[in-house]
């Protein structure tokens, strides 16, 4: 059973796991995954190959995006029952454009203790290594893909803050025009298989960044970092 720092049951996990390099996880996730009575995880085969990596044995239950609304009910009972859980994402830290929000706002709800394993995210790491201003950002996540895109992109026209979006790779060149189309040529950093053995970092104008990888195939998760509008 786990130990919280505040009660030793009933607690709700948020544990952040490694983007990529599993060297990333820290010591106390790996402490808390291997105590808890459950692991929700987002994909169980891709979190039981971690678990499997660091010799971790814990019960595996899925929790993802199309099953959240009925197997929140059941995680949240459990918890009242005083057992801890811990939720985790394929990647990086639950709760960020994915459904572990909805657990964890289900537990706010009913008075569970939550208690945050901080560690990568994806968001973060591709802002810091870009090169472009980190004092004021907005994270967009992923664009809507059809319905709301357009204004969105109005909306985000006049932002001033540095904006960080996620892409899939082949969706990257649609949502760079769209980005080019609604805000101009302004300075975009692509950061692709963050703390990965193929690690890339792509930065300069869009109108040069979209000609370059116009020629090229793109694999793996990627991150947008936008310059924001009149920043220096």
């Amino acid at each position: 059973m786990a130990e919280a720092e505040s009660q030793s049951s009933g607690t709700l996990y948020i544990v952040s796991t490694p983007i990529g390099n599993l060297e990333d996880i820290t010591l106390r996730a790996l402490r808390i995954l291997g105590e808890v009575d459950t692991v929700a995880a987002e994909d169980t085969r891709h979190t039981g190959r971690l678990l499997k990596h660091f010799e971790i044995t814990a019960r595996l239950e899925s929790y993802h995006d199309h099953n959240k609304e009925g197997k929140t009910p059941h995680l949240i009972k459990r918890l009242s029952n005083g057992e801890s859980i811990a939720v985790v994402t394929d990647a990086g830290t639950p709760g960020i454009s994915d459904p572990a929000f909805y657990l964890v706002r289900e537990a706010v709800k009913h008075n569970i203790s939550i208690s945050p394993i901080p560690g990568p995210t994806a968001a973060v790491a591709a802002l810091v290594a870009s090169g472009l201003p980190t004092d004021r950002f907005v994270f967009e996540g992923f664009l809507p893909p059809k319905k709301g895109r357009k204004t969105r992109l109005e909306t985000l026209k006049t932002e001033p803050r540095t904006m960080i979006f996620y892409e899939s790779p082949h969706r990257l060149l649609r949502t760079l025009r769209d980005l080019e189309s609604h805000m101009g040529s302004r300075q975009v950093v692509i950061a692709r298989e963050i703390t990965k053995k193929f690690e890339e970092w792509i930065r300069g104008p869009l109108d040069q960044v979209l000609l370059q990888l116009a020629e090229r195939s793109i694999k793996g998760e990627c991150v947008i970092v936008l310059h924001g509008q009149g920043k220096k």
